[in-house]
C-alpha cells in the first residue's frame, strides 16, 4: 500500500523514543521548490539547421509516413515502448478521498517519478476532470495510442472495476495499480509468512477487512494462488452470499468466498483464523481479536497512515508477523515492489495485456527475493533496485509460456488472455 499523506504525524507510537521527520511539510518545501517532480528531457539535440530538420519538419513526414502504411511502426520510431500514462480522476486519492483531479497530481506526479527511477519508463500524469465512468473510459482510450501502457491510479470503487475491464481490449497493458500492485506484494508475503509459520495455503483461513479495489483484487488473487479458505468484510460484517443489499461486486465476491456463510461481526470473523489482512480502517482490530486466532497469527494490517492495529498491540497480543503499509515498520507492503517490474517486462515484450499468470508469476518473484524469509522480514526492502529487473523477466515468462504457471483451466483461460 501507498502511504497517505493526511495530517496525522500526531499519532505515531508514543513509546518511539526518536522523533519522527514531518514528512508533509518536508514534502510542502520540496514539491513548491521544484514546481513539482518531474520534467521532459528531450532524447536528441537541435543545435543546427540539420538537427532542426530532421527532428522536426521537413525529415519528420518519413517518420510519420512509415507509421500510416504499419501501425506497428509506432514502437520503431517513437517513444511509445517505453511510455505508460499514469492516469486518475481524483476521486479516491491515497486516504484523502475524492479531492479532484488538480489535488491528485502530486501523487500521479509521483508515480511517474518511481517509473523511471526503479524502471526506467519514461511515465506521464494525466488527471482527468470527469468522473463519469463512460466518458472515462472513452476519454483514456482516444488517448491510448501515445502510450505503451496505462496505469490508473486512484479511482473508486466500484467504477475502477468496471473502468479498468472495459480498457482491456486495447492491445496495450493496462493495470489498476491499487487493486493488483496492492494484492501482488500482498501475495508475495503471505508466501513467505506461510513459510516462516510453516503453515499451508490450502488449510489456513484469511480474513479480509475492506472490499475496495484492494481487498477484492487481494481476495481473488489469493483464490488463483490456492488459497481455499477466505471470509471478507464490508463495514456491515461479514460478507455471505443471500446477504441484503450486496452490490455487484460484494454479490460476485460472495460467491467465491465464505463458503461456510459465516454471519456476524470483525470479532467473529477472527476467531480461530490464521490471516488478517485489513485495507479498510484504521484502529479497528483489538488484542483481544488476535489473541482469538489459532496460533502464529499473520497480520497484514495494511491502512495508512495508521493501521487497523499498532504492529506493537499485534505483538504484545501474540502475532507471529505484522506487516504494515508504512516504511517505518518491517514488512512495508508497498506498491512500488510491484507495478514498475510487472510494466518493465510486459512492455519489453509488447503485452496486450496483464494476465491473472503475469501477477502469480511477479508475486513469486518478488517473495523469492527473501532467500531465508524471518518474521522480520518476508518482503524485500522497497529500495532495492534489483527487485525490477526479476520481476519483469518472470512476468515476461508467465505471458509468453503461460501453460507453465498454473492450473490447466487457469492456463488455459490466461492463453486466451493473451490471443485476444
Amino acid at each position: 500500500m501507498e502511504e497517505n499523506t493526511q495530517d496525522n504525524n500526531s499519532n505515531e507510537q508514543d513509546n518511539n523514543p526518536e522523533p519522527k521527520p514531518d514528512y508533509n511539510q518536508l514534502a510542502l518545501e520540496m514539491h513548491k521548490k521544484n514546481k513539482g517532480k518531474i520534467a521532459v528531457k528531450s532524447k536528441v539535440s537541435v543545435n543546427s539547421k540539420l538537427d532542426l530538420s530532421t527532428a522536426y519538419t521537413p525529415g519528420v513526414a518519413e517518420p510519420c509516413r512509415k507509421i500510416a502504411e504499419n501501425k506497428e511502426d509506432v514502437y520503431k520510431y517513437t517513444s511509445k515502448g517505453n511510455t505508460v500514462a499514469v492516469i486518475s480522476d481524483g476521486s479516491a486519492v491515497l486516504g484523502l478521498g475524492n479531492i479532484g483531479p488538480e489535488a491528485s497530481l502530486p501523487v500521479m506526479e509521483g508515480k511517474a517519478v518511481l517509473f523511471k527511477e526503479f524502471a526506467d519508463i519514461d511515465a506521464f500524469p494525466i488527471c482527468i476532470k470527469e468522473q463519469n465512468t463512460s466518458k472515462t473510459i472513452e476519454t483514456i482510450k482516444n488517448i491510448s495510442p501515445v502510450f505503451g501502457g496505462i496505469n490508473l491510479e486512484d479511482f473508486r470503487a466500484p467504477e475502477c472495476f468496471e473502468i479498468e475491464q472495459a480498457l482491456q481490449d486495447l492491445g496495450i497493458p493496462v493495470m489498476h495499480d491499487d487493486q493488483h500492485g496492492t494484492a501482488v506484494v500482498t501475495l508475495a508475503g503471505l508466501i513467505n509468512a506461510l513459510k516462516v509459520t510453516d503453515k499451508q495455503k490450502e488449510e489456513v483461513k484469511v480474513v479480509i477487512s475492506g472490499t475496495g479495489a484492494a481487498g477484492v483484487a487481494i481476495a481473488k488473487l489469493l483464490l488463483k494462488f490456492g488459497f481455499k479458505h477466505l471470509v471478507m468484510l464490508d463495514s456491515k460484517g461479514i460478507i455471505y452470499e443471500g446477504r441484503e443489499n450486496l452490490n455487484p461486486t460484494k454479490e460476485d465476491i460472495s460467491k467465491i468466498t465464505n463458503h461456510d456463510l459465516k454471519k456476524g461481526d470483525l470479532a467473529e470473523a477472527l476467531k480461530d483464523s490464521d490471516i488478517f489482512i485489513g485495507v479498510s480502517q484504521p484502529n479497528i482490530v483489538n488484542q483481544d481479536m488476535i489473541r482469538s486466532m489459532n496460533p502464529q497469527p499473520i497480520i497484514f494490517a495494511l491502512s495508512n497512515p495508521i493501521p487497523e492495529i499498532m504492529p506493537n498491540l499485534a505483538k504484545e497480543a501474540g502475532a507471529k508477523i505484522i506487516a504494515t503499509g508504512r516504511s517505518d515498520f518491517p514488512n512495508q507492503v508497498n506498491n512500488v515492489l510491484g507495478f514498475p517490474g510487472i510494466f518493465k517486462g510486459a512492455l519489453e515484450i509488447k503485452a496486450k495485456r496483464i494476465t491473472d499468470n503475469m501477477k502469480l508469476a511477479a508475486a513469486e518473484a518478488l517473495a523469492n527475493i527473501v532467500e531465508t524469509p524471518t518474521s522480520e522480514e518476508i518482503i524485500p526492502y522497497a529500495l532495492d533496485k534489483t527487485i525490477v529487473p526479476k520481476i519483469a523477466e518472470a512476468v515476461k515468462q508467465a505471458y509468453l509460456n503461460p501453460e507453465t504457471n498454473n492450473s490447466s483451466e487457469e492456463n488455459h483461460n490466461n492463453q486466451e488472455d493473451t490471443e485476444n
